[in-house]
């Protein structure tokens, strides 16, 4: 016989004697098509009962943006840009500009928060390297984070700096040619 507990339950009996401290994990590659594989390790986190949020900076196409959150599951928050179109450039018009800058403070605000455990934070680096969002800022947002918030950075091109202050860099790589 096989009993199902309930997640609450598994969470509030654990009592650890030291604090857990969060990860900035990087998974980085030279294509813009791998972000199932970190969805899937969301979904699984996610499915755990661990909360969750998946932050798409550069998604747009469906007019979500903070105020419309897409919940996949009971733990797992999704949003992204309040675009017409994904951003693929960085010139953008006024309406852009603003809604990639709320999404971004309405980030800082929610993770400072601390109600997530898992963040992704996915294609940050490409909003860094067209210049839309100070690379300083994410730096001092990586280390002012709640202590037990793990983060996850995607994307191409991913700052030194970032790379420094990570605890776990993934690069994936093609392995045969189409």
């Amino acid at each position: 016989m096989v009993a199902q507990l309930e997640p609450s339950s598994i969470n509030s009996s654990l009592s650890l004697p030291y604090s857990v401290q969060g990860l900035v994990q990087v998974f980085t590659t030279s294509q813009r098509n791998f972000f199932t594989a970190v969805m899937a390790q969301a979904l699984r986190i996610a499915g755990q009962g661990t909360p969750v949020l998946i932050v798409q900076f550069l998604k747009g196409g469906i007019r979500q943006g903070a105020e419309r959150p897409i919940q996949m599951s009971q733990h797992l928050d999704w949003f992204r840009c309040d675009l017409p179109r994904c951003i693929d450039t960085p010139q953008l018009d006024e309406t852009e500009t603003e809604a990639l800058q709320q999404l971004w403070q309405y980030t800082q605000k929610v993770v400072s928060e601390g109600k997530y455990s898992l963040v992704v934070l996915d294609e940050l680096s490409l909003a860094i390297n067209f210049g839309l969002i100070p690379e300083a800022e994410v730096l001092e947002f990586l280390t002012k984070r709640p202590p037990h918030v793990d983060l996850i950075l995607t994307g191409t091109e991913i700052p030194t700096s970032i790379l420094d202050v990570a605890d776990q860099i993934t690069e994936i790589r093609r392995s045969h040619q189409p």
